[in-house]
């Protein structure tokens, strides 16, 4: 055992970079895994308590004042029913901000959907205009119990007494309304009515959704929303963060077990005589084995023991998003048991591929076996011969032939290298898609920076005209959006008019054409999921007591909002049913350079008022996080890559040994013979990086556009890097390739005869 000990010992003194840059790799997987459960639990788990302690609804209907939703509670499958309430839409201001709500008449505090307080006091009779805000809506009027709301064009106001989590799909601008419970003497002019379904099955719910329908009427029904829209709201962008780095964790972790393995792989070729004298003079195969088993563990528990006490230990201490989830994650049930896999999870992978590397280690025969002259395959090819022939430089030759004599084992080099590099390729296709979502949100579906709505203090021509009077505004497009039932009556997606035929609204196609002609929409990729069309099909949608609507789909359109259910078509081709449709919004395309939220102030001020600004929500503003995210990764994945370079030029070296004899027989300088092993090193640099470029692109391309396509957005959002960015990572890869063979290289070189007579012997 000592003996053991002091050889491993011996080899760690030998070879401190490479167990530095294994430990820091592994660390930086191992914290990006655990960052990724820490963002699934905090995406999943607090809405799922919520829910379970609220005694939440499965599933809310809204419906016109003389629906009668008491039948809702004889529906099959239906175990109980909060309200009806009646509701009513308003505009509240705080603290100069605007916001659109749905008051709820709540006489009383519900059983199912009951709301959790979690600041201030329920509604109480002597306070007959005190209301209770939905947890999201408060933060975005930055409101606390004991503040006031004021309701723009009118002289009421209300008093916050609570603030409460809700597992509803909570307030988001410009698509979703936030939630206000209130008593029913504050629902002055009630405009609709809410009723909550609670199913003994969650998994019927569209089965339960199209018999509420039915029972209520479709003409009676405005929107359908339901505990999995609520959950998808919640999890919102923590889920797809905790998915990307899952995705580069897991990859960056196969990448370091290649990285482990080839280096044992190359360290058992250069010290095959070593082995054969620890094995003459008693060692066993299995403790040949579990020298390198055991070294490569420690420093692989040493990374994982690190990076999960450096997690554990900074928790919320971490700024932003990512503190938020370890914070609340380090409070979850499973939180301990994560800890504890992960690490051990990643320690025990890194040793299966160290295993079957060292394995090999102790198959060595304990009497040394002389090496080949000459390597099976280092016969100059046809095509160096002729290279030589033609007078080129001798090293470029000799080198470029050395990088890809041995075909096996070259081929596993460039792999190897090749994998850190693509994932790269990757981690930078979506920096890119992220920089176009703010660089150029027109291509990725959002071609308007802000939305205006008037709370009717003002005519439609007056709000033109006040549009129209700002320099800034280049478009301004009138619009109105309408919940519609699909077809079965399971759910309901939106219905958006914007623009007319003679100004249509400059949406961002996918596939198919613009929808120019009567009766013509285009979709985004969660309505033809959900309703099973294609572009090109019709579709009947039903909207309240109105005669259904029947479009023709003839293009998909890139749709961050609401899932991407939305249908959107002119808002000429919405009057053709109903001619007495008015622009309840307008969206506004600026000129370039125009500050929106200065636009946005000059508006308000202008509309005296009367006029909610706001700007459209980028979907990219909420992954802000992953930039960070992204550039931890690049560097995890650099150093396995430089793990994997300093194992292919110290194998590159040890192997040359012999030839450096020969070539200094012929006549070759030190210089030439260093420059042939930094060209056979460039050389492997530079197939990886290409092969990573060439692989990485399309795999980037159709990674991130099945997230879109899963998140209802739709493929077509895909960006790769620019040319220029490539070419400097693989510049950046060669290059580095070269300064790393360098001089380990020139010292091969300069070695003393009798040095190198002793090496090959």
């Amino acid at each position: 055992m000592r003996a053991t000990l002091r050889w491993a010992h011996s080899d760690l003194r030998a070879h401190r970079g490479e167990a530095l840059f294994i430990t820091l790799a592994t660390a930086g997987i191992v914290a990006s895994l655990l960052l990724a459960a820490a963002l699934f639990g905090y995406a999943t788990n607090p809405w799922q308590r919520i829910f379970t302690q609220e005694h939440g609804a499965h599933v809310w209907i809204h419906t016109a004042p003389g629906a009668d939703a008491r039948k809702l509670a004889r529906v099959a499958g239906v175990e109980s029913v909060a309200g009806p309430y009646q509701t009513e839409s308003a505009t509240v201001a705080s603290r100069g901000t605007r916001a659109a709500v749905e008051l709820r008449s709540t006489p009383h505090l519900p059983s199912v959907g009951r709301p959790l307080l979690t600041a201030g006091r329920w509604l109480d009779a002597a306070e007959p205009d005190g209301v209770v805000l939905e947890s999201r809506l408060a933060r975005a009027l930055l409101a606390e119990p004991g503040d006031t709301l004021t309701l723009p064009g009118t002289a009421r106001v209300l008093t916050v007494e609570g603030i409460a989590d809700s597992a509803e799909p909570g307030y988001s601008p410009g698509s979703q309304p936030g939630l206000v419970w209130t008593l029913p003497s504050a629902v002055r002019a009630p405009n609709g009515q809410v009723t909550g379904v609670r199913l003994s099955d969650p998994a019927d719910t569209d089965y339960a959704v199209q018999r509420a329908v039915t029972v209520l009427g479709a003409d009676a029904v405005g929107e359908v929303s339901t505990w999995q829209q609520g959950r998808a709201a919640a999890q919102g962008e923590n889920r797809l963060l905790g998915q990307v780095l899952g995705l580069f964790g897991l990859g960056a972790l196969m990448a370091a077990a290649l990285a482990v393995h080839g280096a044992i792989g190359t360290r058992i070729r250069g010290h095959l005589r070593d082995l054969s004298v620890l094995k003459a003079i008693g060692f066993t195969p299995g403790q040949v084995v579990r020298v390198f088993l055991l070294q490569h563990l420690a420093y692989a528990a040493l990374g994982a023991v690190a990076a999960a006490a450096l997690t554990e230990g900074l928790g919320s201490r971490v700024p932003g998003r990512l503190g938020d989830a370890l914070g609340v994650w380090q409070g979850l049930p499973g939180h301990t048991a994560a800890l504890l896999a992960v690490p051990v999870g990643a320690v025990l992978f890194i040793g299966l591929t160290t295993g079957l590397a060292a394995w090999r280690a102790g198959r060595v025969s304990p009497v040394p076996v002389a090496r080949p002259s000459a390597a099976r395959g280092a016969r100059l090819t046809g095509v160096a011969r002729r290279a030589l022939g033609l007078r080129l430089p001798a090293a470029l030759v000799l080198g470029c032939h050395k990088a890809f004599a041995g075909r096996g084992r070259s081929l596993a080099g460039v792999a190897r290298l090749t994998l850190p590099l693509l994932l790269i390729v990757v981690a930078l296709s979506a920096w890119t898609t992220l920089d176009r979502f703010h660089g150029s949100p027109e291509r990725m579906g959002l071609p308007a920076a802000l939305t205006v709505r008037s709370d009717g203090g003002l005519t439609d021509s007056g709000v033109r005209s006040l549009l129209a009077a700002d320099p800034r505004v280049a478009d301004a497009y009138p619009g109105v959006e309408l919940a519609a039932l699909v077809p079965g009556q399971t759910g309901t997606i939106a219905l958006r008019g914007v623009g007319t035929h003679a100004r249509p609204y400059p949406y961002a196609l996918a596939e198919g054409r613009m929808a120019r002609g009567p009766d013509e929409a285009v979709a985004g990729q969660g309505l033809l999921d959900l309703m099973h069309v294609r572009v090109g099909d019709w579709v009947r949608l039903t909207v309240g007591s109105r005669q259904p609507q029947i479009l023709h789909i003839v293009g998909r359109s890139i749709e961050p909002r609401n899932a991407g259910r939305v249908a959107t078509t002119s808002l000429d081709t919405l009057r053709e049913n109903d001619p007495a449709l008015s622009p309840a919004f307008y969206e506004l395309r600026l000129r370039p350079g125009a500050d929106p939220r200065r636009v946005a102030a000059a508006l308000t001020a202008a509309g005296g008022g009367h006029l909610d600004v706001h700007p459209v929500t980028n979907p990219a503003d909420g992954l802000s996080p992953l930039r960070a995210v992204v550039t931890g990764l690049i560097a995890v994945l650099a150093l396995i890559g430089l793990v994997e370079l300093l194992t292919a030029i110290g194998g590159s070296v040890r192997e040359g040994e012999r030839d450096v004899l020969a070539l200094r027989a012929i006549g070759m300088s030190p210089r030439q013979i260093t420059a042939i092993t930094v060209t056979a090193t460039t050389c492997t640099a530079l197939a990886a990086a290409l092969a990573a470029t060439v692989l990485g692109l399309p795999l980037a391309r159709r990674l991130i556009d099945a997230q879109a396509d899963s998140s209802g957005i739709g493929a077509g959002i895909a960006q790769s890097p620019p040319p220029g960015l490539l070419l400097l990572l693989c510049a950046g890869a060669v290059l580095g390739a070269a300064a790393l063979a360098a001089l380990p290289a020139g010292r091969a070189a300069r070695r003393r005869l009798a040095d190198t007579l002793s090496a090959v012997a």
